[in-house]
Formats: C-alpha cells, structure tokens, sequence
C-alpha cells in the first residue's frame, strides 16, 4: 500500500502524558518516525493529555482505578480522532486495550533494571533497620520487604522530578525509579546504583516504548511498522501473556522479564503477599516460538503454588 505522509499543513498528531519522562518518550518516537520518513519534526504535533492517574496524587493506585487510570483520557482521544497515536509506558499498560484500538509498536527496550536513589545510601544493602523507603508500586514494596521486612516503607507517588523533591525533603531515605526512565531523561548519574534482575525483578514490559493506535488506521499501521523492534515485541508477547494469565494489575505484585540469546528466550516470573511475607517464582527456557507459552504456563504454575487468597491484603 501507498502511505500518506504527513506533513506540515497534515501533521501526525502524537498523544502522550504530560510528565517530562513522558514527553522524551513522544519526542523518540517523533524522532524515529522523522528519520524512518525523513520527515520534519514540523509533520508531528504532540498533544499533552492529562489522565486521572496524574490528576490524582495523593491516593494509592489501587484505591483509584488502578492501570487504566494513566491511560483513558488518551485513548478516548484517539477513538474520537483528537490524536492519530499515542506514546506509552508499557510498564503501565493494562493487557487489553479498548475495542477499536490495538497495541502492537514497540521502540528498542532499555535498562530493565530499578535504580536505587539515595542522598545518604550507596546501595539497598546499606540502609540501616527502620529506615523509610518510599515507592508507590506493590511490586517494589513487596519485593523489598520479602527481603528486607525490617524497612518502613511509605506511599510516594507522582513523577521522577516529584519524588526526588520528595527525596530532597527527607519524606524518605530512598526510593527506586526505573533505569529506563533515568537514562531517557539524561539523570542516569541520580541513581546510586542499578539492582540486578538477579536480586529485584523488574515490572512485566518495564524499560519499553509502546504505540498505540486505532486498529483500522493502516496508513498509520503502516509508517508505526518501519520503527517496531521486533526482539522487544518478542519478549513483551511472552511477558504480557504471563500478565494476562495472572489476570494482573496495580492491585497485585507480579514481575517478569524475557531475555533473548539468539533464537532462545529466558523467561523469569515471581508473584508476591502484598506484604512481601511470601515470594513464588520461577525460571524457564525454551524458543522465542514458545515464548507466550511460556509465560502462560508459568502463569499458571505459579497461581497453583500461591493458591486462594495469596494476593489478598492481611489485616
């Protein structure tokens, strides 16, 4: 098919939050789609939408809505023709998008890993019992007090710039960001140090760009396929199916990483009690072919182990 290329006076219109990790994200992908085209940066209008999820800041994610929450005002806009695509944070993505739009456009992944962010700490090992530990994601709490149940953590939402400031103000002694989001910004050098997968799993799909669009848009199906990485596309299938099977959500700490070498793939899960006391996981290998399997499988492997009631909060 022949594509329509937008220009100047016909711009692609690009959606995207707010935040300034959400708008490097939408400048990438104006970028990549300026090169892939040689198009102008002129061709691509980038339309800030603010979400619920941003509006609403002093509420833990599951008391609210949870996923969905960073995500509806944008896609209500693209359904109504307001923006063409729209920039995501796959990490914040819930597995099923609204009828009528698809998800299937993902940039190079970056570091998956979480980055320890401290002005008095070199590293997680080094916080002294009873320290306070601010972070808003159930994974990284209970991560954290699987490992280390004698830590005080405590709710810290709101973007990376807003959490420093946090951390600035002594509301904690640390917190964690997702690498990915420090490099993307050029703040790499704030984190004291990166937690190997080996010792915190990261989020399913955490350090990934996706794209959405409407699902019957083939123009801009199209011009979204010249920049698709298609080994991040990969490992998000595996990871996301994992997620889809374990019916996951901000209300449930789950994590999971693929990895590729060559045609083979390496993929990780672990499901934890909110409160960190108990931590399920397991580590598969097999082809990139069978990676949604896998983590179907792994799914299910894991929700037999926990059984009834193993994500329910205890009094």
């Amino acid at each position: 098919m022949t594509i329509t290329l937008p220009s100047p006076t016909s711009p692609l219109k690009i959606g995207t939050r707010g935040s300034p990790l959400a708008l490097a994200q939408a400048y990438e992908t104006r970028r990549r789609l300026s090169g892939a085209f040689d198009l102008p940066e002129e061709a691509f209008v980038i339309k800030v939408i603010k979400t619920t999820g941003d509006k609403i800041l002093d509420r833990p994610l599951k008391e609210i809505g949870g996923k969905g929450l960073f995500t509806r005002e944008i896609e209500d806009d693209m359904l109504s023709g307001a923006i063409d695509i729209a920039v995501h944070s796959m990490k914040d993505m819930p597995v099923l998008q609204p009828e009528g739009l698809v998800l299937d456009t993902y940039l190079p992944r970056e570091d998956v890993r979480d980055a320890f962010v401290s002005s008095g700490h070199e590293r997680l090992a080094d916080l002294p019992s009873g320290a306070v530990v601010g972070t808003s994601s159930l994974r990284r709490r209970a991560q954290l007090l699987n490992y280390r149940p004698d830590l005080n953590v405590v709710e810290f939402r709101g973007n990376v710039q807003t959490r420093l400031k946090k951390l600035e103000d002594k509301v904690a002694d640390c917190t964690f960001l997702a690498m990915a989001g420090l490099r993307r910004l050029d703040m790499a050098h704030v984190a004291k140090s990166a937690i190997e997968t080996e010792e915190m799993l990261p989020a399913v799909a955490q350090g990934a760009i996706g794209i959405e669009r409407r699902i019957n848009d083939t123009n801009a199906a199209e011009m979204l396929a010249a920049i698709h990485d298609t080994q991040t596309g990969q490992r998000l299938a595996a990871e996301r199916a994992f997620l889809a099977a374990l019916d996951g959500s901000c209300e449930t700490p789950i994590a999971g990483l693929a990895e590729l070498d060559g045609s083979n793939m390496r993929f990780r899960g672990q499901v934890l009690r909110p409160d960190g006391s108990e931590s399920i996981g397991d580590d598969v290998s097999g082809t990139i072919e069978d990676g949604v399997a896998m983590g179907e499988a792994m799914a299910a492997k894991l929700l037999a182990e926990a059984g009834e009631g193993f994500f329910e909060w205890r009094s």
